[in-house]
């Protein structure tokens, strides 16, 4: 009996159900920056060669740990809030998966954090978006307390002996998270807690009390008394925060340690249970007499805070773009090894329309965010020089604005698609392409949501009339090249001749306004085929609502393996 079933299972292995096959390979040892064709080229183009050494040093490391189990640990594992010890005692503490850290401790060592602030190289701006957006395609989430702790600099500045202070610890290049002084452990993560339940992005409506201790003003101590809605990373050693001091609304710097070692009165009520950006903890708080101190001048807290805001709405149209590039780099890896109806999906007519419509997408996206990076650096060496309104940071204020209009709304859809491709394998969690799409919608609302960024570019052109010049100018530097996007700029002129209508139209102004930008840098700096493709399925109306609808002669093979990782 035993010899005639051992010769059966070697006649007729049918039964064995689990033998895989047209299953793509594990996509493991990409290096995320090199491949990333679009990304190299602009950070040659923009001045910021001198890191790609260190951006593929990067790239490599993410394409591996970080990538393959990172992420997903962190995000498996979600922050988890103790407000007491065992005793009673309240701590206010949130307990990290090791994976969060190990992400945390890859930004921070990389300098995502402090690259613009503490190199001497040209261009740092853009350096630092390029490394930016590789390292967060391991994981979203970190990136929302490094962010906050690149950007609030510029706002310390405003109150110099504060900023003397504090920026040694906050350009640190290491990483504790310990709930204890900055100056013991020699470095410091920020956090920014502007939101509350009655105001959302009406921040003037905030209700949170600042009582001046000692005669108050600029520099001077508080007590804060409050609740916001809205505080994420609280684990962070410092947070700017606006409170309504008796001049008016106002920013204060409030650590989580206090100078004697204590814990200040930061209370943590609950962490969000959101859609994603899940392995972050998003928090409510009570301020119960909290200390802080007053940074710029009382009653100036939005002009003292946006200078932080700002410098979030860049990462927020990088982070978007990095997104894409995920997506991209799964969708086409994917529809290169699975075969469908006798061929490899990638060969497939209508596939390849849609994963050419996806790296066009994504190609597009990356062109506005390293331009935008290269503005910031612009505009900083005209500050330097002692220029406070230059063509530089005219544009890169309406810029910033538009670019976090366009490239984060066209986030979510762009996740979609790419799921989509993986069919119902991309449904499953284990693809990663679920968590990419629950990410995909942050971007957007973050820092001013889709109405507030429309109305902020009516505001910059509104308040300095010339901005609108200086944004075209940049636009036309593509004049003449393409008559599909001459055409378009001239459309998008004519949107502005009826100003009583101005803000009803002011969302189609402002993605009007996108696609000439990046049509103009896809145009004077992208192969040919991509520039087509852009400026005849974005700008001349042949194309379709959803991707995959590009016109039928676009050079669709040229365009997928600009956007494809090698392998």
């Amino acid at each position: 009996m035993e010899s005639t079933l051992q010769g059966a299972v070697k006649e007729d292995a049918r039964w064995q159900t689990h033998t895989v096959a047209n299953q793509p390979p594990p996509l493991e040892g990409v290096d995320v920056f090199s491949s990333n064709v679009a990304l190299v080229e602009a950070v040659e183009r923009w001045g910021a060669a001198w890191v790609s050494e260190r951006g593929a040093e990067l790239g490599r490391f993410v394409g591996g740990e970080p990538q393959q189990s990172w992420g997903t640990l962190a995000n498996e594992n979600r922050p988890v809030l103790r407000t007491h010890d065992r005793y009673g005692n309240r701590i206010d503490e949130v307990d990290f998966h090791p994976a969060w850290h190990q992400l945390m401790k890859m930004g921070v060592e990389h300098e995502l954090h402090s690259l613009p602030w503490v190199s001497e190289e040209p261009y740092p701006h853009t350096a630092r978006a390029a490394l930016y957006m590789t390292a967060i395609q391991a994981e979203a989430g970190f990136a929302c307390p490094i962010t906050m702790t690149f950007a609030i600099l510029p706002a310390l500045r405003a109150q110099p002996e504060l900023a003397a202070e504090w920026e040694p610890l906050i350009t640190a290049s290491t990483y504790d998270p310990r709930l204890i002084a900055a100056a013991e452990k020699g470095s410091a993560i920020a956090g920014m807690a502007m939101t509350e339940k009655q105001g959302g992005s009406d921040v003037r409506a905030n209700t949170t009390v600042a009582r001046a201790l000692n005669g108050g003003g600029a520099g001077a101590e508080y007590e804060l008394s409050g609740h916001k809605w809205f505080c994420s990373a609280p684990m962070s050693d410092i947070f700017l925060v606006l409170a309504q001091a008796e001049e008016g609304l106002s920013c204060f710097l409030l650590p989580r340690i206090l100078p004697d070692g204590a814990r200040n009165a930061f209370h943590i009520q609950r962490l969000k249970d959101k859609l994603g950006n899940r392995s972050n903890a998003s928090s409510e708080i009570e301020l119960h007499g909290a200390w802080a101190r007053m940074v710029g001048e009382p009653g100036r807290g939005v002009a003292t805070i946006i200078e932080m805001v700002g410098h979030t709405r860049l990462d927020c149209v990088i982070g978007a773009a990095a997104g894409m590039r995920s997506a991209v780099v799964n969708a086409t890896h994917h529809a290169a090894h699975r075969e469908a109806f006798g061929r490899k999906l990638i060969d497939q007519p209508l596939m390849k329309n849609v994963l050419a419509d996806l790296c066009l997408e994504s190609e597009a996206a990356t062109a506005l965010a390293m331009r935008l990076a290269r503005a910031y650096d612009e505009a900083d060496g005209d500050a330097s020089a002692g220029e406070d309104s230059s063509d530089a940071q005219l544009f890169k204020r309406v810029a910033t604005a538009v670019g976090k209009y366009w490239v984060c709304k066209r986030a979510p859809n762009h996740a979609f698609e790419a799921l989509e491709c993986l069919g119902g394998n991309g449904y499953v969690e284990e693809s990663g392409m679920p968590r990419l799409y629950r990410e995909a919608p942050l971007a957007s609302i973050w820092e001013g949501s889709g109405n507030v960024m429309s109305l902020d570019v009516l505001r910059a052109l509104t308040r300095t009339p010339r901005t609108l010049e200086v944004f075209l100018d940049e636009v036309e530097q593509a004049g003449g090249a393409d008559g599909r996007l001459d055409a378009r700029v001239k459309e998008l002129k004519n949107q502005f001749a009826d100003p009583a209508t101005l803000e009803t139209r002011a969302r189609r102004v402002v993605e009007g306004m996108a696609l000439c930008l990046q049509g103009s840098l896809l145009v004077r700096h992208a192969p040919a085929a991509v520039a087509d493709a852009f400026c005849a399925s974005r700008l001349a109306g042949n194309g379709g609502f959803e991707y995959g609808t590009l016109p039928a002669g676009s050079a669709f093979e040229v365009i997928i393996a600009r956007g494809r990782p090698s392998g």
